[in-house]
């Protein structure tokens, strides 16, 4: 007796393993790309700009927002001089700074006006504080431009810049 209950424990084991292989798999579930979780750079700071440098007509620096940024803050300062750092630094020095989205620096390289992210027009020295929209599932572009303002007669301009991003 003891061994049918031994043959019959192990042909229920077959059966049972058998049954487990020949499952169909389940059904594939397509998430939507919004939907999906990654992982987030809440909580982290990174410098974007810290930076002294000559500035005749214009310059461009990028940085990129990673993906699921929930509410990146950017800030950080600027201070521009006439001929060299820590020169004369009054309306004289003055430039324009903007922060362009990718498609807005697509436009301005091509000529076109744009609208910008944030501007601020004859400064030499600015705190900024931006919120930037959030990035969802993509990393998201962005330029912070420095532009010489004075258009009558470039003169070369020094600017002492310090950025970071906070997530």
């Amino acid at each position: 007796m003891h061994q049918r209950i031994h043959w019959a424990v192990l042909i229920g084991i077959f059966l049972l393993v058998n049954e487990a292989c020949t499952k169909a798999p389940p059904e594939a579930h397509t998430v939507a790309r919004i939907d999906r979780a990654g992982s987030s750079p809440v909580g982290t700071t990174q410098t974007i700009l810290q930076k002294t440098f000559p500035l005749k007509a214009s310059a461009t620096f990028p940085f990129e927002i990673p993906a699921h940024a929930a509410q990146p803050h950017l800030h950080g300062i600027f201070e521009s001089f006439v001929g060299q750092v820590h020169g004369e630094s009054d309306d004289s020095a003055n430039i324009d700074f903007l922060i362009l989205n990718e498609e807005q620096q697509n436009e301005s390289a091509g000529g076109r006006p744009s609208e910008v992210v944030f501007s601020v027009e004859a400064s030499h020295n600015q705190a900024v504080n931006v919120d930037l929209p959030p990035s969802l599932n993509e990393p998201v572009k962005y330029y912070l431009v420095f532009r010489n303002g004075d258009r009558s007669k470039i003169s070369s301009k020094v600017v002492e810049a310090s950025f970071r991003v906070d997530f």
